[in-house]
């Protein structure tokens, strides 16, 4: 009898051993998922940015979010207070943590030679001479003004008669191709930027970004027409739409 007894309150006594135990264990999960859950504050993408985005313009697309700690990112940024000065390394999509190997110095940025195209506008390629583009002295991210010029047919006053006009002003180039130059000047040993005199070989290809009807316009006269490129500054005159014809070009 007296042996039962104590097996019974032996019992009792592991059953409550194993209570005890099995509510601190489950307190202590409780506090480790507290913690993991614990949220952060994170910058997050809400908006796409392009590559080689300067760190001011891109705070706008930005916004602080909380994310559980368990889903933040090592190297996931909070500010751009220690980012002065950078630039987007690659494009930046929206709902991503904005880390901080995405922002580097503008000279170890990716370089593709590109320009970003405004909104609502396309993007047309023509191929002209070096003598009708500056002799091939334009860059992409330059602007330049296009000349439309035809035979004949273009002035209802005198159909018959040859009219040039710098009709579309302050274009944005966007890419170029060009022949590999065989003749590159020679780099001076002075420190001074070298002057390019070599005769660019071959036609180039120009890219530009403009609005639909433009497009046209350009597509037209590559077809039945001549093109001629300016080099032309956001700065430069804009003195109107002449144009241009044999008893107009000396007035």
């Amino acid at each position: 009898m007296k042996s039962r007894m104590l097996a019974g309150t032996a019992a009792v006594a592991l059953a409550l051993v194993g209570a005890v135990l099995i509510i601190f264990y489950a307190q202590g999960a409780d506090q480790r998922a507290v913690a993991s859950m614990q949220p952060k504050d994170v910058l997050v993408v809400t908006k796409s940015v392009p590559a080689g985005t300067a760190v001011n313009d891109v705070a706008a697309s930005l916004a602080i979010k909380k994310v559980p700690a368990s889903a933040v990112s090592t190297s996931a940024l909070s500010s751009l207070d220690s980012k002065a000065g950078t630039v987007t390394a690659v494009d930046l999509v929206p709902g991503e943590q904005l880390l901080a190997e995405r922002l580097v110095a503008p000279k170890d940025a990716k370089d593709d030679g590109t320009v970003k195209v405004p909104a609502g506008f396309q993007e047309v390629s023509f191929q002209l001479e070096p003598q009708r583009v500056v002799g091939g002295r334009i860059a992409v991210g330059d602007h330049v003004g296009i000349a439309l010029s035809f035979k004949e047919g273009t002035d209802k006053a005198k159909p018959d008669a040859p009219t040039t006009q710098l009709t579309l002003r302050k274009v944005l180039v966007t890419a170029i191709q060009r022949a590999p130059q065989a003749n590159a000047s020679a780099k001076p040993t002075d420190g001074t930027t070298p002057q390019d005199t070599a005769v660019p070989e071959g036609a180039l290809i120009i890219t530009v970004a403009v609005s639909d009807v433009d497009a046209n316009k350009i597509v037209f006269t590559s077809e039945f027409g001549t093109l001629w490129l300016t080099k032309e500054p956001l700065d430069a005159q804009d003195n109107g739409g002449f144009i241009a014809r044999k008893d107009t070009v000396y007035k």
